[in-house]
């Protein structure tokens, strides 16, 4: 899932950590911003022997996208080009209903509802349609499922701008699991300026509930959030990074 933001990260890591790109079945984008596909073509190129599915959904198409800050300045979010995966001769599967991969075995999260109440989004985000500026949603945003037997679901995240709880009890709505055994991503708990947004504490409160036994924030979590979860679950945080390989 995912391929970075740069044309080099991804491939690199995948060429140290020995991964046999023939040997990857299916490929899922959880939403198209552009830290999450820079080296998608990279990535994708060299499999042209036999057409993967890659899961996107539509939205991740978005090419008008930007950030909108209070004091009224606008930058862009460069994001995924149509026709690119096409382009590398793999075949575009449609994220917006939850897709079965890898023999049944991994489960696409299709679009998350926003049922919480504190869960808002990126706040910042907007796109543009028709000469008209309209609020981003980031509606392809999605993760990914897997029930571990005996164990429960592990849940993983891209930057779960849905809202890492709405993820979460979306795979459990979804797969009929409730138990929760790993959850794994970027929780996005930061505002622009690296400070936590105010819903980091309630969102704590509500991972306690789910009471993962194994959690790994990443990415987008921020580095104070990420301490408040290691007090709040010292014996399920994992402290991730590129490599960490984690045994579920």
């Amino acid at each position: 899932m995912d391929f970075g933001i740069s044309k080099i990260g991804v491939p690199h890591n995948l060429k140290v950590l020995e991964i046999d790109l023939d040997k990857i079945e299916a490929f899922v984008i959880s939403h198209g911003h552009h830290d999450h596909v820079g080296a998608i073509v990279e990535v994708l190129s060299p499999l042209s022997k036999k057409p993967r599915p890659v899961v996107v959904h539509p939205d991740a198409f978005i090419s008008t996208r930007f950030h909108q800050f209070p004091d009224g300045k606008q930058v862009p979010i460069p994001g995924l080009k149509k026709g690119v995966i096409e382009e590398t001769g793999n075949e575009v599967v449609d994220g917006r209903s939850p897709v079965l991969l890898a023999s049944d075995h991994v489960l696409a999260l299709g679009e998350i509802p926003r049922t919480t109440d504190f869960e808002k989004g990126l706040f910042t985000a907007y796109y543009k349609k028709g000469g008209k500026i309209y609020k981003d949603l980031i509606m392809d945003d999605k993760g990914i499922v897997l029930d571990i037997k005996n164990r429960g679901l592990v849940v993983i995240s891209g930057c779960a701008h849905a809202g890492i709880i709405n993820t979460v009890r979306h795979a459990q709505k979804t797969t009929g699991v409730e138990e929760i055994y790993c959850v794994m991503g970027g929780f996005h708990l930061v505002g622009p300026g690296g400070e936590p947004v105010e819903h980091a504490i309630r969102t704590i409160q509500e991972m306690k509930v789910l009471d993962p036994k194994v959690i790994v924030p990443c990415h987008c979590t921020g580095d104070k959030p990420t301490h408040e979860l290691e007090k709040a679950f010292p014996t399920a945080f994992v402290l991730n990074a590129p490599g960490t390989k984690i045994n579920l």
